[in-house]
């Protein structure tokens, strides 16, 4: 008794280091230039951190060649290239203005890196930090007056950064920033296009903000776009800092999966060398109870667990992918990522249709249209509804984020037309799917028992709502280290260098950290002689999927400076989402893990 006590001490030990360890993601490798290689700088959409609705860059007067309004070449810097020269109207004028009190940002990106502006922290004035893009403009007043003006930011001075391989003489890009200026370009003469010399721009040395006056936002204005060009090279090394932690966690979690192997494996011998007497318990006696269906709801959780089966294949090929190259952050402009996730969902209906009507059967279920339509729709009309009702919103505010009846109606189609139908597949292979041999791993161990035995009296820390809260912690530990950081890239626009080469290393400890701890309580439960545990295996891991939300909305309350009733909307509707997803992948992962695990251990022991 005292070794096992010391046992399960050292495993609550090691369950909350894991808490401290930290993963760092990865970045999708960038391609290498020659010296003169042409670069074209990819203009993206604008967005604003008080209103969240995006525009498209060319909603204001900007420069619209037929390529990239800005092209430079490989290591050869330049100065004061004109882009091109505009008026401004009434019209023009007051959009600009707009976008400058709603304080939009202009985001570009350089073979996928995203443009970034270096911004020094008060508190150290030596520690940069890095946002994405750079403003529309900012307000400000004259000497001497207290009237605000608009001025507009016209010229920009990149900074791009690369290492050079000495051997090659290739270079690769490693960095890409800017220093945003507004100038009140003048020129000698006539306007003539790229050609015009301009004298508030001396190409031979003299910086820009040496020169005065900044250009301001009005009706009949005429505003001269430029830009320029620096090389610097640069010692940072794309790779990824992780090996440590992913040790650590690695080292830990063996350490959980021996203890628990350990005490399993003793019990187990010692049940089947000798007969079973009075004083014998735990989950060993279960075995004719264990597998007995859920008394309530057991159709939601079929539900509930084929809609994760779909969510965890859809997750877990889109991260290999993007880990891999084929969505790399350049693409992010046209949604490559979301439509990818999009038909990746679509079409792992069948894997989920067929999870859940296997499931089913196992119940005693005889209706598997009724489950193959409860699959079909109850997480999709859940996400559609908000789905829909946000784009109203967004609609309503003439935004570019918002999407198009045509765009509308082929998600519908896909839907109707592809994601059911391949649900009734999978849901009608499972369910006429025939036990091939004695063993088939989607039957019962063990026979159940006519009449169900009496579950004992529990501790207070094996009350199912506390060991479910306690068992989501460790889950939402793994990602909250960088949760933060992934948070502030999405709705603060500032630089985390690629999300999904994050998710590539995370994911895999998120799934063992999510089935050991299922695991883990699971074990607990059926040695206090607890036999409901398909729930609760269930909420377990899947909790940290409430943790994600409540921890959205703390974000939301202390970072954030959000007013427009649309962009609060938005922020929830949007996170209410993604911790639903978190919500079913999670628990999906915790009880497979638990089937798994209960189906073993009571197939290893001898029936008494």
């Amino acid at each position: 008794m005292a070794r096992a006590a010391l046992e399960n001490y050292q495993l609550w030990i090691y369950i909350f280091l894991v808490l401290s360890c930290q993963v760092r993601g990865l970045s999708v490798g960038p391609e290498d230039f020659k010296k003169g290689d042409l670069l074209k700088i990819k203009v993206n959409k604008l967005t604003s951190t008080k209103t969240h609705l995006p525009f498209s860059y060319y909603s204001l007067p900007y420069c619209n060649p037929e390529n990239s309004p800005y092209e430079f070449t490989m290591r050869e810097p330049t100065k004061c290239n004109v882009v091109c020269r505009i008026i401004l109207n009434a019209k023009t004028a007051k959009g600009l203005k707009e976008k400058i009190d709603d304080e939009y940002m202009v985001n570009m990106d350089l073979d996928s890196l995203p443009l970034v502006v270096p911004v020094t922290s008060f508190e150290e004035s030596s520690s940069i930090g890095y946002r994405h893009g750079f403003h529309v403009g900012i307000k400000g007043q004259y000497a001497g007056s207290n009237v605000d003006m608009h001025f507009i930011i016209n010229h920009l001075a990149f900074t791009v950064k690369f290492r050079k391989d000495l051997a090659t003489d290739l270079s690769r890009i490693v960095g890409f920033e800017v220093t945003p200026y507004s100038i009140k370009h003048e020129y000698e003469g006539e306007w003539n296009d790229k050609s015009t010399r301009l004298t508030t721009c001396d190409q031979e040395g003299r910086t820009i903000s040496e020169f005065e006056g900044p250009q301001k936002v009005e009706d009949g204005k005429e505003i001269i776009f430029t830009y320029d060009v620096d090389f610097q090279e640069s010692d940072v090394k794309l790779w990824f800092s992780i090996v440590n932690s992913l040790l650590i966690v690695l080292l830990l979690s063996g350490k959980v999966a021996m203890i628990m192997w350990s005490t399993l494996y003793r019990e187990i011998s010692k049940h089947n060398q000798l007969e079973m007497t009075q004083e014998e318990a735990g989950w060993k006696l279960l075995q004719g109870d264990v597998f007995r269906p859920p008394i309530s709801n057991s159709d939601l959780l079929c539900v509930f667990v084929g809609t994760g089966v779909e969510l965890f294949g859809m997750v877990l090929v889109t991260v290999i992918f993007a880990a891999l190259g084929f969505l790399s952050p350049s693409n992010r402009k046209g949604g490559l990522e979301l439509i990818t996730m999009l038909f990746l969902w679509v079409f792992m209906g069948i894997f989920g249709g067929y999870s859940s009507a296997r499931l089913y059967k196992m119940f005693k279920g005889t209706e598997w249209k009724k489950i193959a339509l409860k699959t079909a729709f109850m997480f999709p009309v859940t996400l559609f509804a908000i789905f829909f009702a946000l784009n109203a919103l967004i609609s309503g505010e003439k935004s570019s984020g918002a999407v198009s009846t045509g765009t509308m109606f082929a998600l519908l189609l896909l839907w109707f037309g592809v994601s059911v139908p391949l649900v009734f597949i999978g849901s009608y292979i499972g369910f006429k799917k025939e036990k091939n041999n004695k063993q088939d791993q989607d039957q019962d161990p063990v026979e159940i028992s006519k009449v169900g035995r009496k579950i004992p009296k529990q501790s207070w820390y094996m009350n199912p709502a506390f060991a479910i809260l306690i068992g989501g912690i460790l889950p939402f530990g793994v990602i909250f280290n960088h949760l933060f950081f992934v948070l502030t890239s999405i709705w603060l626009h500032q630089f985390y260098n690629n999300v999904f080469g994050f998710l590539f290393i995370i994911f895999p400890i998120l799934i063992l950290t999510c089935a050991e701890i299922t695991i883990m309580f699971c074990y607990f439960q059926l040695r206090h002689g607890d036999y409901i545990w398909w729930w609760r295996s269930y909420l377990t891991s899947g909790s940290s999927g409430l943790y994600l939300f409540f921890y959205s909305a703390f974000y939301f309350f202390t970072k954030l400076e959000i007013e427009k009733p649309v962009s609060v909307a938005l922020y929830f509707g949007s996170m209410f989402i993604a911790s639903f997803a978190f919500f079913m992948v999670t628990g999906t992962i915790g009880f497979c893990a638990c089937f798994w695990f209960t189906k073993l251990i009571h197939s290893s022991i001898k029936l008494k």
